[in-house]
């Protein structure tokens, strides 16, 4: 995991690796499309990945997912993991 997600903070929220994983990449910006490619997974499976990502953080939207990520201060940061 890159430095805008850290492992405390998809343990703290329950994700799995996957999870944390795909919430790095919406926390850099890539849409649900971009984020099934570079994992070379299907949309659909992205999309319940985030559904449950949604859940586990207690939020229903991209942005509220995001601040509830991101720590204060690391908005910027480069958070993606090839």
């Amino acid at each position: 995991m890159g430095t805008g997600s850290t492992p405390e903070a998809a343990r703290q929220a329950g994700l799995s690796s996957r999870e944390a994983q795909i919430m790095t990449l919406i926390a850099a910006g890539h849409s649900n499309g971009q984020i099934a490619e570079r994992l070379v997974l299907a949309e659909k499976t992205v999309k319940n990945h985030v559904n449950r990502i949604y859940a586990k953080l207690g939020v229903g939207s991209r942005p509220a997912a995001i601040s509830r990520w991101v720590p204060r201060g690391h908005e910027g940061a480069d958070a993606t993991r090839d």
